[in-house]
């Protein structure tokens, strides 16, 4: 809702202003207001805040931007033996990357583009019911599908080429707490996959939540691997030559 200047400058507080709320200022008041200005008294040693300097304050411009996360940004560096949380895309941190099901694979290379990612969860209302990869996309698959539901590329829908949510692999987070970079990649290596999903649990409930994922292409960038393709022997062997050089 968009305010007129005049309304504005009715409501906008001066910099200069008191404070105006009485209830606030007998909630701080201290005896020794009521005596002599000026008067020395003994500071009393600080407790709680007080012993902090507050950090000096501005108005924020009308005109002032914001950042926006850059997904093409390179987390800092890691090794075979940094910590597996390094390399994990961390949902509580980052928003999912999302498709929904009856989209097409048009839609869902865009929505790739746009985030500047190579998977996207498929997702039905709330619940994930699989996932779509680049490699999915940009491959054969769209196209041996068109051909045998007898439609254009550009109607294949992202539900007939995803990987089901049940034929996905997962991990428990808690595993993850003292897992390395090294034992990710040996996962997905040993599943033969690009993806692995990290899960966590509802508070008093067995449901599981998909906490993070964890991406070949993603350990490889940090890696330092700046080419990496659709074929997954090449990336895993490239990633070992770079653990072997680290």
């Amino acid at each position: 809702m968009h305010l007129s200047r005049h309304h504005e400058q009715e409501v906008a507080p001066s910099a200069n202003a008191e404070p105006e709320d009485h209830f606030l200022r007998l909630m701080f008041f201290e005896p020794h207001d009521l005596g002599v200005r000026g008067a020395k008294t003994e500071a009393p040693t600080p407790k709680g805040l007080s012993r902090f300097t507050a950090l000096p304050q501005a108005r924020l411009r009308s005109v002032a931007n914001y950042y926006l996360p850059d997904p093409a940004r390179v987390t800092q560096p890691v090794r075979a033996n940094s910590p597996a949380l390094d390399v994990m895309t961390d949902l509580t941190r980052v928003a999912a990357a999302t498709v929904r099901r009856l989209a097409t694979v048009t839609e869902a290379n865009g929505k790739m583009i746009a985030r500047g990612v190579r998977s996207l969860f498929v997702v039905d209302g709330q619940r994930i019911i699989g996932i779509v990869t680049a490699t999915d996309i940009l491959g054969e698959k769209p196209v041996q599908v068109g051909h045998e539901l007898g439609v254009h590329h550009d109607e294949v829908l992202v539900r007939d080429i995803m990987t089901p949510a049940e034929h996905l692999d997962v991990i428990e987070f808690d595993h993850v707490l003292e897992a390395t970079v090294g034992e990710v990649v040996a996962t997905l290596k040993h599943a033969h996959r690009q993806h692995a999903l990290v899960i966590d649990f509802e508070e008093a409930d067995t449901r599981q939540r998909v906490r993070g994922i964890f991406s070949l292409s993603q350990i490889a960038r940090q890696l330092g691997i700046a080419n990496v393709g659709p074929d997954l022997n090449r990336t895993f062997a490239q990633i070992e030559a770079a653990f072997a050089a680290g």
